[in-house]
């Protein structure tokens, strides 16, 4: 419980209205896509860099934490304010400051929903190609504070890849710039790209100034069908040896394909074990030649069934298969956990037929599925958490997953990052040297351990 006087003082900061201290208003503000929930003690949305501020400031001095959020949709408790204090949301701060078509820039607030940007950008014949799934109503500002990938990732990259300068609140009120408006700058250490992926540890993201690239002329929409998870990994790189890079490059296992066909019936084989979701931007005629390259070497590597999308409409019809899945877990059990490990794209079967593995070792549904271009695998155990020791098979399935990841040259976490969830299992990946730099990193610029505390170190 704050004490009334750090109320009032929030209240002076950012205005009475913007400051929420109810039970049914703190509620909504404790909890994000993990299932975790903690009640804060406050949430205040301030409206600029100056009011963050002011906001830090006095936390230090009351050493309250205060808990960084966007639109909490993220997938590793990363906002989420254990053992209470102010969650501070950053949604007011939601304009387009400017969009420079002569430079490709754009230079944006946290608050801004990534689709919104997109859409602003294309109308100008821009492009910003970062893509979570969460597009539609994730903010930037958590995009950036994650290091959100998502399909396009194979082509075009992360978000850190087009984050060219950052305005900042430090955990101790300063208010800095990181970076700029140029492609290139190398005077100092590169802060833009240790704040991208850090979690609102380090610092409250203020101004983002965003990379653009033209936007490409054409899109090519297929879905190829493999009777083997062999053959579509064999695909995935006969296509990346073609040199074709797609735009993206999405895979489902044999779960995910019979998860979605037993509940939307969209003709997919039943004797399908995996499916290849390829998409080719650019030059219209490359494009088409490329995607007719495609066909031909996918040919001979198991391929049960192709098709290409002759225009948009049969495009989001091929995408239905994709989209569909997290809708269509819900029918397999009540609760998901999402985990997104990542290997070696050659190590993408391997990895699938361990997890099948550990699925039969503890006799709990898994699903699969993700990006095969970068062999980011999102991996879903769904269980019931009312049925006595589901969520003890599912902590020890998790651990297994992880450790098959790690021994295959990979990580445990490819876009959703640290966060809560993760916390406990970094040191299977991290030695004590490293988490000890980060340690030391973490101390420097946030000494009481204000911001976001509890958060990507085990406790």
């Amino acid at each position: 419980m704050l004490k009334m006087h750090i109320i009032k003082e929030l209240k002076a900061i950012v205005g009475r209205e913007h400051v929420a201290v109810e039970r049914q208003d703190l509620v909504c503000y404790g909890y994000d896509a993990t299932q975790m929930e903690f009640l804060p003690d406050a949430v205040v949305f301030p409206a600029d860099s100056g009011e963050i501020s002011r906001i830090m400031t006095l936390a230090n001095r009351e050493r309250m934490p205060v808990f960084p959020r966007g639109a909490g949709s993220g997938f590793s408790g990363g906002s989420l304010p254990k053992g209470g204090g102010i969650v501070l949301v950053t949604t007011r701060m939601n304009r387009i400051l400017r969009i420079d078509t002569e430079n490709m820039i754009a230079v944006v607030e946290p608050g801004v929903v990534t689709g919104d940007l997109q859409n602003a950008v294309e109308k100008l014949g821009l492009f910003y190609p970062p893509d979570p799934a969460s597009l539609n109503f994730s903010t930037l500002g958590g995009n950036v504070a994650e290091c959100a990938g998502g399909p396009r990732a194979v082509k075009y990259g992360v978000t850190k890849d087009f984050v060219l300068g950052l305005e900042v609140v430090l955990p101790c009120g300063e208010i800095i710039t990181t970076g700029g408006e140029t492609f290139k700058g190398v005077v100092g250490y590169d802060l833009t790209k240790l704040l991208c992926g850090s979690e609102g540890t380090l610092g409250i993201i203020t101004r983002i100034v965003l990379r653009l690239l033209p936007l490409p002329e054409t899109r090519k929409t297929m879905l190829a069908m493999f009777e083997s998870i062999d053959g579509a990994a064999s695909a995935v790189a006969a296509i990346i040896r073609a040199r074709i890079i797609p735009a993206t490059l999405e895979f489902m296992d044999h779960s995910a394909i019979a998860c979605v066909e037993g509940q939307f019936r969209l003709g997919m084989p039943g004797n399908a074990r995996a499916a290849l979701l390829v998409e080719l931007d650019g030059d219209r005629e490359l494009v088409e030649r490329q995607a007719a390259d495609i066909g031909v070497l996918i040919s001979p590597l198991g391929l049960i069934e192709f098709r290409a999308a002759a225009d948009a409409a049969e495009a989001e019809v091929l995408w239905k298969a994709r989209r569909l899945i997290s809708p269509a877990l819900r029918k397999v059990n009540p609760d998901k956990i999402n985990e997104d490990i990542v290997v070696p794209r050659s190590r993408i079967p391997d990895i699938i037929r361990r997890i099948d593995e550990i699925r039969e070792t503890y006799d709990i549904p898994i699903v699969n599925f993700g990006h095969a271009g970068d062999g980011n695998i999102h991996v879903n155990i769904m269980i019931d958490r009312s049925m006595p020791g589901q969520a003890e098979k599912a902590d020890r399935a998790v651990r297994d997953i992880f450790r098959a990841a790690l021994d295959r040259g990979g990580s445990m976490s490819g876009e959703h990052g640290v966060g809560l969830s993760k916390a406990p299992y970094i040191t299977m990946e991290l030695t004590p040297a490293q988490i000890g730099a980060m340690k030391a990193i973490k101390k420097a610029l946030d000494p009481n351990n204000i911001l976001n505390p509890g958060k990507i170190f085990p406790e």
